[in-house]
């Protein structure tokens, strides 16, 4: 089974409603699959939380697997106060997670995003 992250931009009436349409079919006796979603108000908020520079640091970890914090700013070549303040609001968000042994990784194979332009 694939772990697949869901990100999408959508407003809390939205999120709400999908939230009521799964707790139905779940009552009605339908089968659920388990889904991990992380949701946005705006747009300009979900670019706020994954910055050019934080997305490279998820590609850094999807291509090398797990690191350290100091490990991950060596090899992004960026100052370990500046990676740590990324991590810690990637974390947040639930983009990466850390390791039993401290370490941070990004545990996801795929990330599917959804943005949807409405007037």
């Amino acid at each position: 089974m694939t772990k697949t992250l869901h990100i999408d931009v959508e407003d809390e009436r939205a999120t709400s409603e999908r939230f009521i349409r799964t707790w139905k079919r779940a009552e009605a006796g339908e089968q659920i699959e388990s889904e991990h979603r992380l949701c946005f108000e705006s747009l300009e908020l979900l670019l706020k939380a994954l910055t050019a520079a934080r997305w490279h640091l998820l590609k850094m970890l999807r291509s090398n697997g797990p690191l350290s914090i100091r490990g991950l700013a060596k090899r992004l070549e960026r100052n370990y106060k500046n990676v740590y303040e990324d991590v810690t609001r990637l974390r947040q968000v639930g983009l990466i997670e850390k390791t039993a042994d401290g370490r941070i990784e990004f545990p996801w194979e795929f990330v599917e995003a959804h943005l949807h332009l409405a007037a």
